[in-house]
Formats: C-alpha cells, sequence, structure tokens
C-alpha cells in the first residue's frame, strides 16, 4: 500500500509545489528543489523499511546510474537540442569496455587468431583511407567512382580472407567457457572511463556522418546505429562471446564471502547483532553507491561549470536560434559535434558502471527503443536543459519503473479483494500486473507535463 500512497504524494507534490493551480506564493526555487529530492529519499527509505534495505540500496544504484545517462542526454538535448536516439549503442560500448578491460586474456584465442583479427582490422583502416584519398584527388567522374568502388571492393574482400578463419579460430578455443580473446586483466574501474572513450570515438564517427541531417533525420540514423552497435556486440562471440555473455567480471568493491570471513567483520556485525550475510550485501551495496555517488558528483559538477561558461551560453544560442548563431560566425555543425562526443562520453561512463554493478556482459539486455525511451522520460521529466532535473528525473523513472509491480499487485488486490480466488476477471486483472509499468510511467509523465510542462526543475 505503501507504494501507491507513494505514488499519489509524488503527483500532489507536483501540484502542490505549482502555484499557479492553487493561487499561493510559491516556494523559493531551492527550497521546492530540495522538496523533490527529499520525496525521493524518503521513498528509498521506505522501500528499505518495507521490502529489505537490500533492495533499496540496489534500487538506489541503478537510479545513480540513470542519473549520469540521463545527464548525457541532456548535454546533446538540454544543450544544444540533438536528437539522440541512439542511447543504448553507447551504453552497451561501455559495457564492452567493462570486458576489455577487466577479464584476463585468453592466451590460447590470441596465439590461435589475432594477428589475422589485427591484420584484418589494419587492412579496413587502409582501405576507408585510400577510398577517401581517392574520392578527394580525382575529379568528378565515372572514374572517381569505379576507383573507390574498385578500392572498397578489394578492401572488403582482402579483410575477409584474414578476419573469417581468424575469428573461426578464436571461437573454437574452449567455447563453453571462452571462444574469445578476453581482456588486459586490469582492475575494471579502469574500464568507465575507457567505455568513455569508445563511446566518444563512436559518437566523432557517427557525428561526422549524420550530424549534417535534419532533427528527425538524426533520430533515425541514431537508432539504427545502436542497433547495428547491439547487432555487432551480440554476434562477434570473439570479442564479447555473443550471447552466451561475459559473466564473472572482476569488482571494484569487496566480494561478500571476503566480508564474511574477515574476522573484523564478523565481530562488527556481532557487536550490532546483524546477520553477516545480510550485512555483508548491504556493505558492498553501500560501496557501490559511494563510488557511484562521486562520479556523478564530478560529472554534475563538469556539466554545471560548463553549463555557466561562455561555451555553455553559446550552446544554447545555437541550440535556441541557429540562424543567428550561424551569422555571428558559429560553426554550428563543429559544435554540434562537440558537444554530441561530450553526450556520448558520459553515456559510455555510465554503460561501463552498469555492465561493473552487473557484474556480466549480457547483450541481449541493451534493447535500444526501450530503454532509450526511458532514458528520455527522465530528461522530460526533470526538466530539459536542467542538470539537476536529469538527476531528479532519473531517480524518478527508475524508481516508479522498478516498483511499478509492487504498486500493481496492491492495486489488482485491492479491486479484486471481493472476488472468487478463481474468478476470471480476478486472475486476468492480476496477471496484468506486468504490464503496470508503462501505465505508471504514463501517468507520472501525464501528471508532470500537465501541472509543470517544462519539467520537474524546469531550465531558467
Amino acid at each position: 500500500m505503501i507504494y501507491a500512497l507513494g505514488l499519489i504524494a509524488f503527483a500532489l507534490l507536483v501540484r502542490a509545489l505549482t502555484p499557479r493551480l492553487i493561487g499561493m506564493q510559491p516556494l523559493g526555487d531551492a527550497a521546492r528543489n530540495v522538496s523533490f529530492f527529499a520525496v525521493m529519499a524518503l521513498l528509498i527509505i521506505i522501500v528499505g523499511q518495507l521490502q529489505s534495505w537490500n533492495v533499496a540500496l540496489a534500487l538506489l544504484n541503478l537510479c545513480l546510474i540513470s542519473s549520469i545517462m540521463a545527464l548525457g542526454v541532456n548535454i546533446q538535448w538540454g544543450y544544444a537540442g540533438l536528437l539522440n536516439v541512439g542511447v543504448m549503442g553507447f551504453a552497451a560500448l561501455g559495457g564492452v569496455a567493462a570486458v576489455v578491460i577487466s577479464v584476463d586474456p585468453v592466451t590460447d584465442a590470441w596465439a590461435a587468431g589475432a594477428l589475422g583479427v589485427f591484420v584484418a582490422f589494419i587492412i579496413a583502416v587502409v582501405t576507408v583511407m585510400a577510398a577517401i584519398l581517392t574520392y578527394r584527388k580525382m575529379p568528378k567522374s565515372h572514374a572517381r567512382t569505379l576507383a573507390v568502388a574498385a578500392i572498397v571492393i578489394v578492401g572488403i574482400l582482402l579483410a575477409r580472407s584474414f578476419y573469417g578463419p581468424a575469428t573461426a579460430a578464436i571461437e573454437k578455443v574452449d567455447p563453453a567457457a571462452a571462444g574469445f580473446l578476453g581482456g588486459l586483466g586490469l582492475p575494471i574501474i579502469l574500464s568507465w572511463p575507457v567505455g568513455g572513450l569508445f563511446a566518444g570515438l563512436a559518437a566523432w564517427v557517427i557525428g561526422k556522418i549524420a550530424l549534417g541531417l535534419r532533427s528527425d533525420y538524426l533520430a533515425i540514423a541514431t537508432l539504427g546505429i545502436a542497433e547495428i552497435i547491439v547487432a555487432i556486440i551480440k554476434h562477434e562471440d570473439w570479442m564479447t562471446r555473443g550471447v552466451k555473455n561475459v559473466s564473472g567480471l572482476s569488482r571494484p568493491v569487496p566480494y561478500e564471502i571476503d566480508l564474511q570471513q574477515s574476522e573484523r567483520f564478523l565481530a562488527f556485525a556481532q557487536n550490532w547483532g546483524l546477520d553477516p550475510a545480510t550485512s555483508s550485501s548491504i556493505v558492498v551495496k553501500l560501496c557501490y553507491a559511494g563510488l557511484f555517488t562521486v562520479v556523478l558528483l564530478i560529472i554534475l559538477w563538469l556539466s554545471q561549470k560548463a553549463l555557466n561558461s561562455p561555451w555553455g551560453r553559446m550552446m544554447r544560442a545555437i541550440r535556441d536560434n541557429e540562424v543567428s548563431a550561424n551569422a555571428m560566425g558559429k560553426d554550428i555543425v563543429a559544435r554540434h559535434l562537440q558537444v554530441f562526443v561530450l553526450g556520448s562520453i558520459v553515456v559510455g561512463i555510465a554503460g561501463a558502471m552498469l555492465t561493473t554493478l552487473d557484474g556480466q556482459l549480457t547483450p541481449g539486455t541493451y534493447q535500444p527503443l526501450r530503454f532509450t525511451f526511458l532514458i528520455w522520460v527522465m530528461v522530460i521529466l526533470g526538466g530539459s536543459g536542467n542538470n539537476w532535473g536529469a538527476v531528479l528525473g532519473g531517480f524518478v523513472v527508475w524508481f516508479f519503473w522498478i516498483q511499478a509491480e509492487p504498486i500493481g499487485l496492491w492495486l489488482m488486490n485491492t479491486i479484486t479483494m471481493g472476488m472468487a480466488e478463481n474468478n476470471a476477471l480476478r486472475l486476468h486483472l492480476i496477471e496484468s500486473v506486468a504490464h503496470m509499468r508503462l501505465l505508471t510511467m504514463g501517468i507520472i509523465l501525464l501528471v508532470v507535463l500537465r501541472f509543470s510542462p517544462r519539467g520537474l526543475i524546469p531550465e531558467k
């Protein structure tokens, strides 16, 4: 019941803090914003009290990661008006970075085919460079078209002659447990900036191709590219084991079993009357929460500094009126590329953090359209163009996305409490609980946009 009350309380708070609806003097902006975050903290505490602190802290960690992703999208959309619908593609590259950095190298696989993959990569790079150089140097003619086509075809065939046998040899090396190259065996926390680097490089390539497109075409292009990235990760087993997943990734925090075997920790748990198994899990989640909070605060601080700088004012000027900004001598495409890369770097960092928290890379879970929708709802609901709003939106949306099912179960049980246990309508309503998530998201979005059209913490 408390979850339904929490949803109702949130809706009432949105209404109560919108002065034009009730004819009262408005609360100060700072007081209103603090009230929103206080309500979210209270809801997480309630979950800890009524469900368990393990559930509450797991929810908190996912809210922190969601807020970082929302900040990345807010940099692109809120600062520059770029409609990126390929968020999950960049998050997936962050996950790949976690594997590449932390997993121990599979030496037999490297010996079997690493050289062939490297040669194929070099051939591909040389082919692209040769095609670009030929296109630029030769005058426009049928001969130039034929020459570029010939270079590309020969390059593809040559690269495939090395790539195919090499990847097949790699995937044959202990396919049940390995079947891929592995990684560098470094601490996984290093994968967070590397994930940002991977996403930033991909964003630069995509931006050079797609940022000249109109906003709706850019959205279609980024969604298609995200699907391509996820498809590559799913099917290139030599790189990420594909749908067989990579599990057992290392951690930047202690393992529960190590804590339970520590005399010092056991003495601490005994002094406080705590169960060692439960308390060790809580400590691990608190460690994750501390790391994620530090990263979130650093990115939030940098985002605020950028937003309030001359660069940030220039980006907003370009967003609001490209024609006037262009007339003032601003390079619109270059600035769009810059902000597109920066936002993607933030999303890549969040993707690496998410894989670190999960302890495994599962390419099948990256659903570009579904989860991109959630990230966009976070930005719109929190307040597009406001970094604090993006953080709040990340907390609100993910909290109710996870807790919608308990809310729905309580609601359906309450509605059908007078019906027989085997009543067909009752059974149908209870089976519909899984669909309450989308209904809950729709209600929250409608309530917020009705009473606060520019988001909970709108841009000034």
